[in-house]
């Protein structure tokens, strides 16, 4: 990684943070600074000029939120957000989108993203896709990761999809060696998982056979949350190795 790394982070909801790879990244001495946009007022207008400039980041991460792409009208800063994506992505710059954070790349790049067919909230096992490009970012063939979430992205156009489920198919892709977007929660840790939990109005809209009991989540061993943050881990260095100049 290079020396004085410019990472920011896109924020949606209160508590959530870096999750797990903040410390990688404070071990790399990078300089974190973020945009907390569950910070402004909901009838405020954010200007595009309010964000970073996108030459001063050397690394994007987008994080997760109860919000939908698509809700612009409740959430006018989306808008903005997206403009904002698709000029930072013309660049060619390295980012990272994680959940909500995978749904907006794919949005700001012309990919749809609407309700699931079943929502996934827990624990689930999702597995590499088959014949994926030997360039692509490699996983491990069958991994356990946790899930939150009642839409799934499109995989924009040029992407490559990288994993799938049973459940959601459209789990991660790769767009160019710059882009990667999840739709799972890599970056998840016990600290995070306690405060998802904490929002009940949250967890009481998610029902159904891949809906794991709350009382069940509480017990989450440390262990199952080690392989998810290695591959997000594994993920920013593939990006930043492969935009190095």
């Amino acid at each position: 990684m290079k020396s004085h790394l410019k990472v920011h982070y896109f924020q949606h909801i209160a508590g959530e943070g870096f999750g797990s790879c903040h410390d990688f990244l404070k071990q790399q001495n990078a300089q974190i600074s973020a945009t907390e946009f569950f910070a402004l007022p909901i009838d405020q207008t954010l200007d595009l000029e309010a964000l970073p400039h996108v030459e001063d980041v050397d690394l994007l991460i987008i994080m997760g939120g109860t919000m939908s792409v698509n809700d612009e009208a409740n959430f006018p800063w989306l808008k903005i957000e997206k403009r904002w994506l698709r000029r930072y992505l013309a660049l060619g710059k390295p980012a990272i989108g994680l959940c909500l954070g995978g749904q907006l790349i794919a949005n700001a790049l012309g990919g749809a993203v609407s309700r699931n067919p079943q929502q996934e909230l827990g624990w689930t096992t999702v597995r590499k896709v088959t014949n994926v490009p030997l360039e692509c970012f490699e996983l491990p063939e069958n991994f356990k990761v946790m899930q939150w979430h009642s839409e799934t992205f499109e995989i924009p156009r040029g992407a490559v999809l990288l994993a799938e489920n049973d459940v959601c198919r459209n789990q991660m892709y790769q767009i160019g060696s710059n882009v990667l977007g999840f739709q799972f929660h890599p970056e998840i840790t016990p600290e995070v998982l306690d405060l998802f939990l904490e929002n009940d109005e949250e967890v009481a809209i998610f029902t159904g056979n891949h809906v794991q009991p709350v009382n069940e989540l509480r017990k989450s061993a440390k262990s199952k949350f080690i392989q998810g943050n290695q591959i997000l881990n594994q993920a920013i260095e593939y990006v930043l190795r492969k935009t190095a100049c």
